[in-house]
């Protein structure tokens, strides 16, 4: 099966006089199962409807968004795999140089705020044709949210973009039956009774056995009240037991539908069986091609949804905690396809999903009751009802390395490590360590401080202390030298100076320095965003407290990395603040000097002493012999940086 049409004259070659549905998308055209806009259309195209992409539009050029016509049905709108803002912005709020879902990864192909730029242009040129906006921009922003770029609580996107229905969640479901729907010739402000949906009304009587939020007014002017309404939104999610949500906007009322039941396993394999061309559009290849493709090309998404449920992951909000596999057969089959395509080494790069060693529900309860809305899974400890088992996931695994061509096949997309340690049967451990990790295996503690655990949902310290235990002595068994890379967060809700000291002690005693830290980052639709805002609890409207100044915000990553020789000054200074000089000597325990060391010279040494000033970090000299210093760190490889094994 060819691309789909991305010009009128590909839509005529079809003998097509009309398309009922044009996507567009603020991604490139990638027509790969990894990429929501390929996933949409191609569902629709399934079932018999005309379909065409206008990638990256000109948002400042009408005709850009007029070369496909008019479609019969509606417009289709998406950000793209990414929100807008994340893909053009960090932590930090500087402007991003690359893109990776653009040709060539060429930044500024896209708006910020793609989909309230793209429905407006829409809607200046057609007046009356539906607009449905979906995808993870507005699934993370259909009701009210606090944006961290405008630094407010800002209204639903269904009011600033003046589309007329938001589709949240993955999709499949809500964008098949809003087909049939028009196709009847159902006005599309009639269509209010699609689940997984979002739509607008004055009429607050059309939403049947709802829940009140609080008025929008309210949750900008108090946020206690912003709270309150997030815990109502978080603790209706699932497909079973959420209710219809309501929020009035002066004149308006935004309706939240009750979340679409996820995809069954054979419906999961449709979608992964569909004509995917599995790479990007014809048109990219004089720019270099599409960055993103390179990580999926050759990785296999193995299901959906995580109970897991971190507090700082809006998953629970678009994919919900009920876990979807696909079957051995659909993954295999796409497996076997991948292994003919001429660039293919024999390289499976990945086998997972949201969290790679869930194959199943957490427990038989959610299937008919749905997950609990007060009892985590895994937090504060494992619930007793959680069904730990690796056992499907094993056989997956051993035909996966059984298929022709496959050399060796990995797991990269997030172990989650207290699950697995939870398994009382070790095959998939021992399995994981002898197959499926290429030296290193990346895994995501997060923090060590107990009170920062609390906060991101995460399990305790001891819980991955058993883990890597567990790791070190697999690998000693089996004879090989892997090493464990953990992912660490600063400035996560929770996280002070002395939580931030706390782990930079923990880095210290263990012998690890990471190359790469990761700020929180408060993006709409999780937990930790709503403490972020209020400083508050949901659950329990107690006081949290929030780095939010950006100069807390280096301190605390500056701990983290604090032998890095530009860390220095932070670091003191951070130490200072928080009453631990003890950590400021020449001690094994201490994490620096009293003055700065780097490249095997103390700088505090004899005629160079009185050299030192508070200027330092400013001495062409320092700044050079800094780089040196943080070149020479990057060649040192994991291997060199966890000799120290933890025991």
């Amino acid at each position: 099966m060819p691309f789909l049409p991305v010009t009128m004259e590909e839509v005529k070659q079809r003998g097509w006089k009309q398309l009922d549905f044009v996507y567009i998308c603020g991604d490139a055209y990638v027509d790969h199962p990894s990429f929501g806009a390929a996933i949409i259309c191609r569902t629709l195209e399934s079932k018999g409807y005309k379909v065409g992409i206008i990638a990256q539009p000109d948002w400042n050029n009408k005709q850009d968004f007029m070369k496909l016509g008019e479609p019969k049905l509606a417009f289709l709108i998406s950000s793209g795999n990414i929100d807008s803002m994340v893909n053009h912005y960090t932590v930090a709020k500087k402007r991003r140089q690359k893109d990776a879902y653009s040709p060539g990864g060429k930044a500024g192909l896209r708006p910020d705020r793609a989909d309230i730029v793209y429905s407006n242009k829409l809607r200046e040129i057609y007046k009356k044709t539906p607009i449905i906006l979906g995808g993870i921009e507005a699934s993370l922003r259909r009701l009210s949210h606090y944006d961290y770029w405008d630094n407010k609580v800002r209204r639903s996107i269904l009011l600033d973009s003046g589309a007329d229905l938001v589709l949240y969640g993955m999709g499949e479901h809500q964008i098949v039956e809003l087909a049939e729907a028009l196709e009847s010739d159902i006005p599309i402000e009639e269509i209010t009774f699609i689940k997984g949906s979002v739509y607008k009304t004055k009429q607050a009587e059309r939403a049947f056995d709802a829940i009140r939020l609080p008025d929008y007014n309210d949750v900008v002017q108090s946020k206690k009240k912003f709270a309150e309404s997030f815990l109502i939104q978080y603790q209706n999610t699932d497909a079973i037991t959420a209710k219809t949500l309501i929020e009035k906007y002066n004149e308006w009322y935004v309706i939240q539908n009750p979340p679409s039941m996820p995809l069954q396993t054979a419906e999961l394999d449709t979608v992964y069986s569909l004509n995917y061309m599995r790479t990007y559009h014809t048109m990219y290849e004089e720019y270099g091609g599409i960055p993103a493709i390179e990580e999926v090309k050759f990785s296999l998404i193995s299901n959906r949804g995580c109970f897991g449920n971190c507090n700082f992951c809006a998953l629970a909000f678009h994919q919900g905690r009920v876990v979807t596999a696909r079957s051995h057969a659909s993954i295999l089959q796409e497996a076997q396809k991948m292994v003919w395509e001429t660039d293919f080494k024999g390289y499976i790069h990945d086998v997972g999903g949201p969290t790679a060693n869930f194959r199943q529900a957490a427990c038989e309860k959610q299937l008919t009751k749905g997950a609990c809305k007060q009892k985590q899974c895994l937090f504060p400890k494992k619930c007793e009802n959680l069904n730990v088992d690796h056992k499907d996931y094993v056989k997956l695994l051993r035909k996966l390395r059984e298929i022709p061509k496959v050399k060796k096949v990995f797991i990269r997309s997030g172990i989650r490590y207290d699950y697995l340690i939870y398994d009382k049967d070790q095959t998939f451990f021992e399995e994981l360590c002898e197959y499926h990790v290429s030296g290193q295996l990346k895994v995501a503690p997060e923090h060590v401080s107990p009170k920062v655990l609390a906060k991101m949902g995460k399990p305790t310290r001891e819980v991955y202390d058993r883990f890597v235990k567990r790791y070190y002595e697999i690998n000693k068994k089996i004879n090989k030298e892997q090493y464990l890379v953990p992912y660490l967060m600063s400035s996560h809700p929770g996280s002070d100076l002395h939580a931030a000291i706390e782990l930079a002690e923990y880095l210290r005693d263990i012998g690890h320095q990471p190359e790469q830290v990761q700020d929180f980052y408060p993006t709409p639709g999780t937990l930790s965003t709503a403490m972020y805002y209020t400083e508050l609890d949901p659950f329990t409207m107690e006081k949290v407290y929030v780095a939010k100044t950006p100069h807390e915000k280096a301190m605390q990553r500056a701990l983290i990395q604090y032998k890095a020789p530009q860390n220095y000054h932070l670091v003191l200074e951070a130490l200072k603040k928080a009453h631990r000089e003890d950590l400021i000597g020449y001690d094994k325990h201490c994490l620096i000097r009293p003055v700065p060391y780097y490249n095997g010279v103390h700088k505090g040494a004899k005629s160079d002493r009185s050299k030192m000033n508070d200027s330092t970090s400013n001495n062409k000299n320092f700044v050079k012999k800094q780089k040196q210093y943080q070149t020479e760190h990057k060649k040192k490889t994991i291997r060199n940086v966890h000799k120290k094994k933890t025991k």
